[in-house]
């Protein structure tokens, strides 16, 4: 929770500094005004893609509201194995960074893990904009893109608008995990 509270705390923040009003930032995201508040307040857990669609409203990296922050690399970034930059923003999804620290990146790479569910759990939509890239690494996993079940497994690898409602679930009762690639 308190990780909530800051980053809601920096969004704020962001908001005032770009002179903007909390009406027009929620109709930049084009979702209630009395939704985007919940989110300045922390008192809900922000979706990765209202972060990242936050990040191009104010100008800033992702980076820099999820940490407070700023990247600092310029020509490389280097990320060990399991030391990503953990971005836990939707619950049924762990994320991890994988070049948090690269200045001015042209897409946001994250190792995605879908944790084990049962069948009848109910799958929660997003969207975001832009494009994405995902390649299934481990396990296999449900992918609904506006409407349309994809079934994709280990080596599979999917592009497509991520303006488009999606949503991915692990199957088999097992975990599942995959590279994103967020243009």
């Amino acid at each position: 929770m308190e990780e909530i509270k800051q980053i809601a705390s920096r969004i704020k923040e962001m908001r005032l500094i770009s002179g903007l009003s909390p009406e027009k930032v929620a109709l930049d995201l084009g979702i209630p005004d009395i939704e985007y508040l919940t989110f300045e307040e922390g008192t809900v857990d922000i979706p990765v893609s209202y972060l990242y669609r936050l990040a191009g409203i104010f100008n800033v990296e992702l980076t820099t509201l999820i940490t407070g922050e700023e990247p600092r690399l310029r020509h490389y970034t280097v990320t060990r194995k399991g030391r990503g930059k953990g971005v836990n923003r939707r619950k049924q999804y762990n994320y991890q960074n994988l070049a948090y620290n690269y200045v001015k990146k042209k897409a946001e790479p994250f190792l995605v893990e879908v944790p084990a569910s049962s069948e009848d759990s109910p799958i929660e939509y997003n969207s975001h904009p832009g494009q994405e890239f995902n390649y299934v690494l481990e396990g296999r996993l449900k992918v609904i893109i506006n409407g349309y079940e994809l079934i994709l497994e280990a080596g599979d690898s999917l592009y497509y608008d991520s303006g488009i409602d999606h949503a991915m679930k692990a199957l088999d009762n097992k975990p599942s995990k995959f590279l994103a690639v967020i243009l």
